[in-house]
């Protein structure tokens, strides 16, 4: 809804294509005082075709047709990137804890490259903090799929997922992912985050309707103003409309914030900034959402008490990956 090209409006499709019925089911959780760590991927390298000397269009005439594979991501820079997708089989159902490997290639599939091992994180959080929004939203994403992959260089690149169901490998299509991207990019790791008005409850005379679409509210991430802390103590800060969200992501990813929010309470701030005036799509973009050069929802940054960001990840995320990001902040 954003932008017309993006990933996530991908996955969107892939969600209503194939009619997905994938509501997003709580789980308890662990010790919240402690931070999880990265969970193994599923599967290693052996268990996967090897790359060398292949093009990924041998890969794919070698394995049976797989999975309809949708990424989450639409920003990517040069170096070492986080690479979210989405998984969905025949039977129009959402792939979860599947061993999964990426394999990247020219645009024109030479020079294969891979495999990078996936692993795949839940959207679950606990009962108290999974929103009716999410749970009443039977195209709610559930699962995340994340792979680290290098990309040598700004340009074009083909990506396919193989993944084993019922102990066989299949290969997904392939999907050409741009890395450093034309225009102004969202701040990344590094960057300064920029300073920004942000609404809250006191702001808005207590009506908590006209800055959150979730329901419940997310009362404890609509109470400070990041141009209030922003340089001052570690904050993250979460764009994305419950609600009104395109790829059905924001509702778990608000939840996902609000959890780690009560588990980091007076060390680390919270913020969630929706994505349209008035929530009404309408109306546009909110400005914050134009200071930070979105071109998709949801996004979640993770600054410093420096005011410097030290994660921007683009799309679902996991309790666990973002309580692991926020612990690299909360103690600086």
């Amino acid at each position: 809804m954003i932008h017309a090209r993006r990933p996530a409006v991908v996955l969107a499709a892939a969600l209503t294509v194939l009619a997905t019925a994938t509501g997003c089911g709580s789980s308890s959780g662990g010790d919240t005082a402690s931070v999880p760590a990265q969970p193994k991927p599923s599967g290693g390298i052996s268990d996967f075709p090897k790359s060398a000397g292949h093009t990924l269009a041998e890969l794919q005439a070698r394995l049976p047709a797989g999975p309809v594979f949708a990424p989450t991501v639409s920003v990517l820079r040069a170096g070492t990137d986080r690479v979210g997708f989405g998984l969905f089989d025949v039977a129009h159902k959402q792939i979860a804890g599947a061993a999964a490997a990426l394999y990247v290639a020219n645009a024109d599939g030479s020079k294969m490259r891979g495999p990078y091992i996936a692993r795949s994180e839940s959207l679950a959080v606990k009962p108290a903090f999974e929103s009716r929004t999410t749970a009443q939203d039977p195209d709610a994403a559930k699962a995340v799929y994340v792979a680290d992959v290098p990309f040598p260089r700004k340009g074009r690149y083909a990506v396919l997922a193989v993944v084993r169901v019922d102990g066989r490998l299949l290969a997904t299509s392939g999907f050409t992912l741009s890395v450093g991207a034309k225009g102004a990019l969202p701040p990344g790791p590094g960057d300064r985050a920029p300073r920004v008005h942000t609404p809250t409850l006191a702001s808005v005379g207590g009506d908590a309707a006209k800055i959150t679409t979730r329901n419940p509210p997310d009362l404890p991430l609509l109470k400070t103003d990041l141009a209030s802390v922003l340089g001052k103590r570690p904050v993250v800060l979460t764009f994305a409309t419950p609600q009104l969200c395109v790829s059905r992501v924001c509702g778990p990813v608000v939840d996902v914030a609000e959890q780690v929010a009560s588990e980091f309470s007076g060390r680390v701030t919270f913020i969630h900034n929706e994505i349209y005036n008035e929530n009404d799509t309408s109306k546009g973009f909110r400005p914050q959402v134009r200071a930070y050069r979105l071109p998709t929802e949801p996004w979640t940054f993770v600054i410093d008490r420096h005011g410097r960001v030290s994660a921007a990840i683009e799309g679902a995320l996991s309790v666990g990956e973002l309580k692991r990001a926020v612990a690299k902040v909360a103690g600086t």
